[in-house]
């Protein structure tokens, strides 16, 4: 056995090199494939690769820029009032149909969850009454096993890019960057299946991220009218077919799913403005707020239902994730001490986690490399060592009379939901650290955080709860199921919270119940370094405003504690995966560089003249990887009439539209320009937003290569264009506000003969760690200038 899978070993990295040797062939410049980052080259012409799912994955940008082309104008030009409020009715009922298709999605996932894990923890507890600690022991962790192994099966087989939260990816892709496969319906299928087996298997993570990532699968496709893969199409969605309107859907439904996760719709619109969009206006503002409010309406209507007693085991409790109405919130000013301990604890331990999670990722992308096998073993062992704890450990802690003013029926708890399980004890006993291991995850955090209660549960028990998930939370998260790291960090933060509490309890007036609260707000601020939309979330699950200066001032130095350490732990996942996330904020040393500076590092743009040979248009497409060219004119007239040989920069034109005239054969016998309507027989703006970028999938004779294309209708004659005088800081603003592909860098100086624009920036090309790989001195000086400003 070990030397098959040597052998297996051997095999694979023998083909990852051949694969590496190929791609090195028809592109030198390309990235190593043996790595997820991003390799860093002696030029900036690199093409950035990244690791989507479970392969490295060629990664392109997204073109939000409106192209004004003639086909474009035409298009607004003649559309009559009923297709403009056609357009607006359906940006609506789009927005209505991702509400309500994620909250059918997110109630069908927790009524299936809670009724499986439901079903398994009510047969363990019988076998436990039976004193069958073996039998109860087996079929608690083959349950578990086998719901492991439905939900890894189906992430390694059928779609890997099901696995995991999803957020970093959907951050990525409102951020321009186009991750392959992210949206699809067997995604969506794989990660609907995938929550429901993981999180019923009581593994260490929720389905908050997974919500997300559901979400805006189905805004997806619901905005591009159906799947390209199977060549389903609606075509009363024409309108919708253009990256914008997709970005504006997917932000809808990232915002949906953040609801659904947490039964708050104004945070899931906070949490999408702060965490996830780079591009945000006023009306997508109302469209997010209004499909999170028919989130909210759908969820409120099964839980009215799930009350009567019509949905299993569902409905005992909060619906989807927890409920801590309850807690009561009561503190003084001199209280502001342990708040603001819990606040540096949550910074502190948050930037810890997220150092130990990135060394744990980088180790399981070494065993994901290995193969599929090698995947589902790591998901299975997890699940087991998950079992074995949440199984045997309760065994550890002693029994604890009931309280005598607490009712028989709600002390012990024999059944699934209630905060003292019997478990092992004799009647009117019950086990604390039961009530928070042998239950499911939402039930443990809606335990942990009950209010009340300052006696239920031991400080060892607690120890035993914060241990155990701080060793689940960073082995869990990674392996190939759907999972969300929002759990995970709240039952972290709260075992601490609850902890301190205790601690504490003498010399406060706050509630153990909020001190955990506050310990999984601090903890996820000092993680996910959020503040105003978790702040709302939690507000929004308390429905207590008295708990809002205290949470405020929480998550402020939390947020922090732990910016003064590391990165946030989705911006290091970014980076692992190797995805050109453009930050916000430029560095400081990238105003000592200008955008000229930049484009000599480049190879030489590449132009086409506004009317241009055919084979000319094929071996610039065969040959280059751009996937964008200016288009130029020579010896023009000015408008004063002097023929000078003036050179006009025309436009931009993309590869997707050169391939589109090819197929379409839109070819000229003579070198001349087109007229209007022959653009507009062969051409509708609805099939120039079609991405077709397979230059081998076009046919093109011998007879047509001479011929000539016209290419001024197709291009865009507006893009924008900098000076190559400009900061690269500055530059890079503009590119990431206003969401560009493509960067035109035009000469200061306009001399005869001089090319009119000499080169073009793309979000690779603006990476701080490509240019400092071609500029290693450039963060050095600009700190020697630090120093010596401080010294003066």
């Amino acid at each position: 056995m070990g030397e098959d899978s040597k052998q297996l070993g051997e095999s694979i990295m023998k083909s990852c090199n051949v694969i590496e040797e190929q791609e090195e062939e028809r592109d030198p410049e390309s990235n190593s494939l043996n790595q997820p980052l991003l390799k860093r080259n002696r030029t900036l012409s690199s093409t950035p690769l990244a690791l989507v799912g479970a392969k490295v994955s060629y990664i392109e940008s997204l073109d939000y820029e409106i192209n004004e082309n003639e086909l474009f104008k035409q298009d607004w030009r003649s559309r009559s009032r009923v297709q403009i409020l056609q357009y607006i009715f359906l940006k609506w009922l789009l927005a209505f149909l991702v509400g309500l298709l994620t909250g059918l999605i997110a109630t069908l996932i927790n009524l299936a969850i809670e009724n499986i894990a439901g079903y398994k923890i009510l047969a363990v507890v019988d076998y436990i009454h039976q004193e069958r600690y073996l039998a109860g022991f087996l079929y608690f962790c083959g349950f578990n096993f086998v719901l492991t192994l439905v939900a890894s099966v189906l992430c390694v087989c059928f779609a890997p890019t099901a696995a995991g939260p999803g957020i970093p990816e959907i951050k990525a892709y409102l951020n321009g960057v186009d991750t392959p496969n992210m949206y699809g319906p067997t995604t969506l299928i794989v990660k609907i299946i995938g929550s429901i087996g993981a999180v019923a298997a009581g593994l260490d993570l929720g389905k908050e991220g997974p919500l997300v990532h559901i979400g805006s699968c189905i805004a997806s496709i619901l905005g591009q009218g159906g799947t390209d893969k199977y060549q389903i199409k609606w075509r009363w969605l024409r309108y919708f077919n253009n990256d914008r309107d997709r970005r504006d859907l997917i932000t809808c439904g990232a915002s949906s799913g953040v609801c659904a996760a947490f039964r708050a719709p104004v945070g899931g619109v906070l949490f999408s403005l702060e965490e996830v969009a780079t591009w945000w206006r006023s009306s997508l503002l109302w469209r997010t707020f209004f499909s999170t409010a028919v989130v909210v309406v759908v969820l409120k209507g099964f839980i009215q239902l799930c009350n009567s007693g019509k949905c299993g085991h569902f409905g005992q409790g909060g619906l989807i994730i927890f409920d801590v109405s309850n807690v009561t919130v009561s503190y003084q000013l001199m209280d502001i001490i342990p708040v603001t301990i819990i606040g540096i604890l949550g910074g502190v331990l948050g930037s810890l986690y997220n150092h130990l999670l990135h060394k744990v990722l980088r180790l399981y992308n070494l065993i994901n490399q290995k193969g599929r096998i090698h995947k589902l073993l790591l998901s299975l062992a997890v699940a087991i060592f998950t079992s074995v704890c949440q199984y045997g450990l309760p065994f550890l802690a002693k029994c604890t009379p009931c309280d005598p003013s607490l009712p028989e029926s709600v002390c012990p708890t024999n059944g699934r939901s209630g905060n003292f399980k019997q478990f092992n004890c004799p009647k009117g006993h019950y086990n604390d650290l039961a009530t928070l291991l042998l239950t499911t995850n939402d039930d443990a955090v809606r335990n942990i955080f009950s209010s009340n209660t300052p006696h239920e549960f031991y400080t060892s028990s607690l120890l035993i709860f914060f241990v155990l998930y701080c060793i689940l939370g960073l082995i869990t998260f990674g392996i190939a199921v759907p999972s969300g790291l929002f759990l995970p960090i709240i039952l972290m933060g709260s075992g601490y919270g609850r902890l301190l509490g205790m601690f504490m309890g003498p010399h406060t007036n706050i509630d153990q119940g909020l001190f955990a609260v506050l310990g999984a707000a601090s903890l996820m601020a000092g993680s996910m370094r959020m503040t105003v939309s978790l702040c709302v979330i939690f507000l929004e699950l308390t429905n207590n405003l008295l708990l809002l200066p205290i949470t405020m001032f929480v998550l402020l130095i939390a947020k922090t504690v732990g910016d003064s350490f590391n990165r946030s732990i989705y911006e290091i996942i970014l980076d692992l995966k190797g995805l050109p996330f453009l930050e916000a904020a430029p560095e400081r040393w990238m105003r000592n560089l200008t955008v000229g500076e930049l484009v000599d590092v480049k190879p030489a743009v590449v132009t086409l003249h506004g009317v241009e040979k055919v084979a000319h248009i094929v071996d610039v497409l065969r040959n280059t990887t751009h996937n964008g060219f200016p288009v130029v004119d020579e010896g023009l007239a000015l408008p004063t009439g002097v023929t000078n040989g003036a050179t006009e920069v025309h436009g931009l034109i993309l590869r997707t539209h050169l391939i589109q005239a090819l197929k379409k054969k839109w070819f000229l016998k003579e070198k001349r320009r087109t007229e209007d309507w022959e653009v507009r027989e062969k051409f509708t703006w609805v099939e120039l937003a079609e991405r077709e970028t397979n230059i081998e999938e076009v046919a093109v004779n011998r007879e047509e290569m001479e011929m000539f294309v016209d290419l001024h209708p197709l291009t865009n004659t507006t893009p924008y264009t900098v000076l190559e005088s400009v900061s690269v800081a500055k530059a890079m603003v503009l590119f990431r506000q206003v969401g560009l592909r493509h960067l035109l860098v035009l000469p200061k100086y306009q001399a005869s003969g001089v090319t009119p624009v000499i080169g073009i920036l793309t979000r690779q090309d603006l990476l701080a760690h490509n240019i400092l790989a071609v500029f290693p001195n450039l963060a050095k000086s600009n700190g020697r200038e630090n120093k010596k400003g401080r010294s003066h």
